[in-house]
């Protein structure tokens, strides 16, 4: 299904033009418009997901191997040090466009930019309890 007011819906059928990298019958592979490195891609579907809870697991497993075929792209064309991939799913974890897309970012030394989060201590007993928890919920 295609949301004909979704952003990423136009650019990934072609209505809206982009610096496409690469397109299959299923996905669309472009240069980010704000990038935060020299390369800066997403991947979007060409169907409408609006987050990893959305999207079928088909088309999931076909992305993942993609990203790997772009990440390994840029390591061999821009001589990268090393590439994120990086995927958001709700406002609070930075999602800002509501369909699934992941982000492959080039890496290079000294690149000045920061991706991750500032880890913080655990309880070995309340680890252990939601490792049971989340656990028993996954199906």
């Amino acid at each position: 299904m295609i949301d004909r007011d979704c952003i990423f819906c136009k650019i990934a059928g072609g209505d809206i033009p982009s610096s496409t990298v690469y397109e299959d019958e299923q996905f669309r592979v472009l240069l980010d418009l704000s990038p935060a490195t020299k390369g800066h891609a997403l991947i979007l579907p060409k169907q409408h997901y609006a987050n990893i809870f959305e999207i079928d697991e088909n088309i999931l497993r076909d992305l993942i191997v993609l990203a790997k075929k772009v990440a390994s792209a840029m390591k061999e064309t821009l001589n990268c040090d090393g590439v994120n991939i990086v995927q958001n799913n709700g406002e609070a974890a930075g999602q800002t466009v509501f369909h699934f897309h992941m982000h492959i970012i080039p890496r290079y030394k000294d690149d000045g930019q920061v991706i991750g989060w500032e880890p913080h201590t655990s309880d070995p007993e309340v680890q252990a309890q939601l490792a049971e928890k989340i656990g028993q919920a996954i199906h």
